[in-house]
C-alpha cells in the first residue's frame, strides 16, 4: 500500500519492485565496479615517469600481479605517495 504512494495507478507492489529490485542492483554493480578500479594514469602524470620505473613488468589485466611486481621506487611511493626524496639505486 504504501509504495502506491510513490508510482500512484502504476500496479501492485509485486509490479513495482520488478523495476525497483534489478535497478537497485544494477546501480549497486556500478558502484562497485568503479570503485574497484585500479588505474593509476594520473601516478604517472604527477611522477612524470613510466609504468616501468615503479613495476617490474606491467600486465594490464591483472591488478593483483601489478601491485605484487613493484620495484623499490614503486615500495617506496606505495609507501609516501610520492617520489620525493627516492635515492634510485645504481
Amino acid at each position: 500500500m504504501e509504495m502506491q504512494l510513490l508510482f500512484p495507478g502504476f500496479g501492485g507492489i509485486m509490479s513495482q519492485l520488478k523495476l525497483i529490485v534489478p535497478a537497485v542492483i544494477v546501480l549497486g554493480g556500478f558502484l562497485v565496479c568503479s570503485t574497484a578500479t585500479y588505474g593509476k594514469q594520473e601516478y604517472m602524470k604527477a611522477t612524470k615517469k613510466a609504468c616501468v620505473y615503479c613495476h617490474a613488468k606491467v600486465l594490464p589485466t591483472d591488478k593483483d600481479a601489478m601491485n605484487k611486481n613493484l620495484t623499490d621506487a614503486g615500495k617506496y611511493y606505495a609507501e609516501h605517495k610520492s617520489l620525493d626524496g627516492y635515492q634510485e639505486k645504481k
